[in-house]
């Protein structure tokens, strides 16, 4: 049903006017007095064999939503009643930015893709707080954090600390964003000699400002040489990082078969086109790290097949955004109820069991 109403009537209205009314939708159920509760009563992972326990959190199943649609934290609740586990919010910035001029995103049907220049529009650190600390529920909430577009590189570590002093406090975790190819110059932060400084400087404030340890993660590029990704994931054992996020969005573009005049927009391509990449990734980081590090694969996630093979893989955890716009809102309680499936075909006893065992 909800194919063919994509088909019909969704994939004719902008794509960014359609997520600006999910977002009104979704802000309207949060506001009914318990019915986010129990919409997730039904919908939510409730197969005790999913629970994932990383990160010193609970997880009741591994599915999460990726950073990019609830940039200002204002709908976790009625998103987590849909079926995800958790819900990432941001990109946040510390000063509030609109982004880059619109259209700036764009559907490629034919590759189940998005193409997206956003460029970190949201309301800022201080907006983002504040919804943060009204929230009643227990939804697991990640706050994924950016550069400020106007702030300069030299003052990038300046600029993550202010965010970081911000929303470590109301943030479940926390994950620093060095490679959304959508902010200039950002990505070059992703380089060990430029990471290692700006890591460092939002772990002492985290700590600084909260009573308890808040769990920080990295969140890295498909696009990065096998070489950078071993630099990375070396350099987040040496300084006590709790995971890393592969992959981001990426620049590039084989392969795709949609209209020329969609692969060619500028911006970042997330969908179905970064599966076997950030699968690689995935791979190349467990024979990395192996167990000591919390890896959340994202990227090319569709079905409860693939979310399983990432599982296999050594994830912890997973996450998606792309499909839910191409599969509806019963995608992430379809996945759950699928990795229960395979997980009872497989033996394993829990997701954790499962977790690596391609590897082992």
């Amino acid at each position: 049903m909800y194919r063919l109403l994509f088909t019909l009537l969704i994939a004719r209205i902008p794509a960014e006017t359609v997520h600006r009314l999910t977002m009104t939708g979704l802000r309207l159920i949060g506001a009914v007095p318990g019915l986010a509760a129990l919409v997730r009563r039904r919908l939510g992972p409730r197969d005790p064999a999913l629970t994932v326990t990383a990160l010193g959190l609970t997880f009741p199943g591994p599915l999460g939503l990726a950073a990019g649609f609830d940039k200002d934290a204002e709908a976790c609740e009625a998103l987590a009643g849909f079926g995800f586990g958790f819900v990432e919010v941001g990109t946040v910035t510390a000063r509030a930015q609109p982004g880059n001029p619109r259209p700036r995103l764009f559907r490629l049907p034919a590759d189940r893709a998005i193409v997206n220049r956003m460029g970190f529009n949201n309301h800022g650190a201080e907006a983002a707080e504040r919804r943060l600390r009204r929230r009643k529920s227990r939804v697991i909430v990640g706050v994924n954090i950016g550069k400020t577009k106007v702030v300069p590189e030299e003052e990038a570590v300046g600029d993550y600390v202010e965010s970081t002093e911000r929303l470590a406090p109301v943030a479940d975790y926390l994950v620093v964003n060095v490679s959304s190819p959508n902010t200039p110059g950002l990505r070059n932060l992703q380089a060990v000699e430029r990471l290692r400084p700006l890591l460092t400087a939002v772990r002492e404030a985290a700590d600084r400002t909260c009573d308890r340890r808040v769990p920080l993660l990295v969140k890295i590029a498909p696009d990065l040489s096998d070489a950078d990704i071993d630099a990375i994931a070396d350099l987040a054992l040496d300084i006590g990082l709790d995971g890393i996020i592969a992959t981001n969005t990426t620049i590039g573009r084989s392969g795709l078969v949609s209209e020329d005049r969609l692969v060619q927009e500028t911006g970042g391509l997330s969908g179905a086109p970064l599966r076997e990449r950030s699968l690689e990734v995935l791979r190349r980081l467990r024979r990395r790290v192996g167990g000591r590090l919390v890896l959340i694969s994202v990227g090319g996630i569709e079905t409860a097949d693939d979310a399983w093979e990432r599982i296999l893989a050594g994830a912890t955890l997973v996450q998606g955004y792309t499909a839910l716009i191409y599969r509806g809102p019963l995608w992430p309680y379809e996945v759950h109820k699928g990795l229960a499936a395979r997980l009872r075909e497989s033996g394993h006893a829990t997701i954790t069991d499962a977790a690596g065992a391609a590897g082992s």
